[in-house]
């Protein structure tokens, strides 16, 4: 278990925090796994009613851990830590809410398709810059986000990586409702609250359908995963990261 997830319970409702401040929340392979295991235990759980997921003032996650994006862009070597979330968040079995404040970058944005409802707060931002980092959509966003957002509004998040504001997120179908700093805690525990209190069966039944095919959404996860661990290794790729580490446009 990582010590940057705070796991705990407030009665029916799973809470799994990231809790790395000092790094805008910028998940390592340590937090991947605790994360998975929380997300998995809580759906084996049947006091678990639905799983809620927060990060820390300012930021919900920068993203991925450079130092492990570089060591897996020079080694070759990928680990499955981060795909293994993604396909426990494609299978979850007990709804999920979010509550995201500030940063939300490349997999602190696409872990929210999976969130069956996302709060945010006004200067909450999402981005996900994968192709201006060399790299493809991961998570299922290149699935799930044409249907949610609709193509354009699609390619202008992971095609143009055009930063969202909340505002634009919740016009556009990726998150549910913008509150205010100090409510998104109160607005977020409140609606686990609700759907903890709803019949558990019928509830299950109308998110299956709701959800429609998993499978279909865990084989694209799987090909975003087979293309991503590809790109990491490309040039294009290692262009990107060394213009970032430099500050650099990419020629």
């Amino acid at each position: 278990m990582s010590e940057h997830i705070k796991v705990e319970r407030r009665g029916a409702v799973q809470v799994i925090r990231l809790d790395r401040p000092e790094k805008k929340n910028a998940i390592t392979r340590a937090m991947y796994v605790a994360m998975t295991e929380a997300l998995k235990a809580g759906d084996a759980d049947p006091a678990v009613r639905c799983n809620v997921f927060l990060g820390v003032p300012g930021a919900f996650s920068a993203g991925n851990d450079l130092a492990d994006f570089l060591s897996y862009s020079t080694s070759g070597k990928h680990g499955s830590e981060a795909f293994d979330l993604l396909e426990a968040l494609a299978r979850s079995e007990k709804p999920i809410v979010s509550g995201v404040d500030g940063i939300a970058v490349g997999v602190g944005t696409t872990i929210h398709f999976h969130c069956d409802l996302t709060f945010a707060t006004p200067r909450t931002l999402f981005h996900a810059p994968f192709v201006d980092l060399g790299l493809t959509p991961e998570a299922g966003s290149s699935l799930i986000a044409p249907l949610l957002m609709g193509r354009q509004q699609a390619f202008a998040l992971l095609g143009l990586c055009e930063p969202f504001s909340a505002e634009r997120a919740k016009a556009c179908g990726l998150i549910h409702d913008v509150v205010g700093e100090d409510e998104l805690e109160e607005a977020v525990f409140r609606a686990a609250e609700r759907i903890s209190a709803k019949p558990p069966e019928a509830l299950r039944i109308a998110r299956d359908l709701m959800r429609g095919d998993r499978e279909e959404l865990v084989a694209r996860i799987r090909e975003e995963s087979r293309l991503f661990a590809a790109r990491l290794v490309s040039d294009e790729a290692k262009a990107a990261f060394q213009a970032f580490m430099t500050r650099k446009k990419p020629a």
